[in-house]
């Protein structure tokens, strides 16, 4: 049996990049781009974290935020602030702006979630989210012990 699993993960990951960013140019949404969606996305969901707790969530590399904050913040979307509990620790918010887009994003993720599972039975994608959840737990774990 040929095991194809990390090359279709990865063959998923860039079609889905892709479609997401068919979708928001189809609705004129460009105030973000798919990529400046999943930090938005997990500042939708608790603001005033910092950039080590958003890699963690987003799984991309702290160099990497970096610049992209840069950006988001040179377009509006987004604020560093100082921690008042820790004023050598710096917190990302969001501004009115990016809280206004929540909507649009919401609205393109539903479009996504749906063509990912055209076809698929309530069961089949519980149990589809299961193992994805699983080989994700997996690759976490792993990451500590593979340098």
């Amino acid at each position: 049996m040929e095991i194809r699993g990390g090359n279709i993960i990865s063959q998923i990951k860039r079609l889905s990049d892709r479609i997401f960013e068919r979708i928001l140019s189809q609705k004129n949404i460009d105030a973000f781009n798919g990529a400046q969606g999943r930090i938005l996305y997990v500042l939708w969901q608790e603001e005033y974290i910092s950039l080590r707790e958003l890699a963690d969530r987003t799984g991309l590399a702290a160099t990497t935020l970096t610049s992209m904050i840069d950006r988001m913040e040179d377009s509006g979307l987004v604020c560093r602030i100082a921690d008042p509990t820790d004023r050598r620790k710096t917190l990302l918010t969001l501004t009115a702006r990016a809280r206004m887009l929540q909507s649009d994003y919401t609205e393109v993720s539903d479009q996504m979630t749906n063509i990912f599972y055209t076809g698929f039975t309530e069961e089949e994608i519980r149990q589809c989210e299961r193992m994805l959840e699983r080989i994700h737990t997996n690759l976490k774990n792993a990451r500590p012990t593979i340098q």
